[in-house]
């Protein structure tokens, strides 16, 4: 016999998690009440993550399964899925939603939280991962984060991208910008900065680029900002294309679909060195979440800061590498953008052939 619905109050709402019992992350014992839960006992975290930000929901609606495959552009057939646009059917009308623009100039309304109830409704639609824009929802053309991927790459490890992180804060540093780290839920690290709602996403994105190239002068072994594989080696590559609009990073105190139920925790820099991502998960951070509260209040209250500096080193880049159409200060936007101007070549180098020079308009 199915096992009724739970009413949960949140705040001066009433949440309802319907089928409460459902096994969720079953190798760790984790029902489906359980990451609601968990959401509510991280919430002065996870809505300071989310707060007035249109957020795409990454939704598991059957829980994790080994088996269970998360829909993509390539291939949508998966149980998993990304929703952009806000469910028209059952949401409640204490929900609200903005306006965001696509790159191709399409518009979506998406769910932006006001209230941690929003964010538990959304737990009860299978969100894990939750997934907001760098801006708010009072203008979402003016960026007030800068987001840096910090992504292992065949060959290396967390540790790799720990090392990167400590070098990256003396960059941001010169850049009289201020970093907090989290980690990715995975092997990776995030490091997110505030900035002044000033700037839109260009501008951003060229920061992001900057940072990252003079993290990989100072350390060419360890870091890059290739953006073809091929290219990249055993380093740490900086997602520059995570600033870019429509492409987000998970919040802090997102669920990773792992086994074990793995979280993306903030972090201070002073414990980075001594932290196993695999030990952060849903069932370690209500402990750690009783103990110390959100890591990253500092990072909320924070004075935001200018991105004068780290423009000021893509324009040193603009002089010295140029802005040709074979290379440059510019880096490829993904596939699916529209042209840029500057852009370089969306091909391989292994693949620039004389008719696909042509094809590209570079002769």
């Amino acid at each position: 016999m199915p096992v009724p619905a739970v009413e949960l109050s949140v705040g001066n709402r009433t949440v309802r998690v319907t089928s409460p019992d459902k096994p969720y992350f079953p190798d760790v014992g984790l029902t489906k009440l359980d990451i609601v839960q968990y959401v509510l006992t991280v919430g002065d975290g996870i809505f300071a993550a989310l707060q007035d930000r249109p957020v795409t929901m990454e939704r598991w609606p059957g829980g994790y399964r080994p088996d269970v495959k998360l829909s993509t552009r390539a291939d949508s057939h998966g149980e998993a899925f990304y929703q952009k646009r806000a469910p028209t059917k059952g949401m409640p009308e204490w929900v609200q939603t903005v306006t965001i623009t696509f790159p191709s100039g399409r518009t979506a309304d998406e769910v932006c939280p006001t209230e941690l109830a929003v964010i538990a409704w959304m737990a009860n639609l299978g969100t894990l991962r939750y997934h907001p824009w760098p801006v708010k929802c009072s203008d979402t053309e003016k960026v007030d984060q800068l987001r840096i991927d910090l992504d292992p790459q065949p060959g290396t490890d967390f540790d790799d991208a720990v090392r990167a992180a400590h070098e990256l804060r003396g960059v941001l540093s010169d850049a009289n910008l201020i970093g907090y780290p989290k980690t990715s839920g995975g092997r990776g690290l995030h490091v997110f900065v505030p900035v002044e709602p000033t700037y839109g996403f260009i501008d951003a994105r060229h920061a992001v680029i900057a940072l990252g190239r003079e993290l990989a002068r100072r350390m060419p072994e360890y870091a890059t900002i290739s953006w073809w594989k091929e290219e990249r080696g055993n380093r740490i590559f900086v997602d520059f294309n995570q600033m870019a609009r429509d492409r987000t990073i998970a919040s802090a105190y997102s669920i990773r679909p792992t086994p074990n139920a793995q979280v993306s925790a903030p972090l201070s820099w002073e414990e980075l060195d001594d932290v196993e991502p695999e030990d952060l998960t849903v069932i370690s951070m209500h402990e750690r979440f009783t103990q110390r509260g959100d890591v990253w209040r500092e990072f909320y209250a924070s004075k935001e800061a200018k991105l004068d500096g780290a423009l000021e080193m893509f324009e040193r880049d603009v002089r010295e590498l140029g802005t040709g159409k074979y290379g440059g200060a510019e880096m490829p936007y993904p596939p699916d953008y529209p042209k840029m101007p500057g852009e370089p070549a969306r091909v391989q180098p292994s693949r620039m052939t004389a008719l696909t020079r042509e094809n590209e308009g570079l002769t």
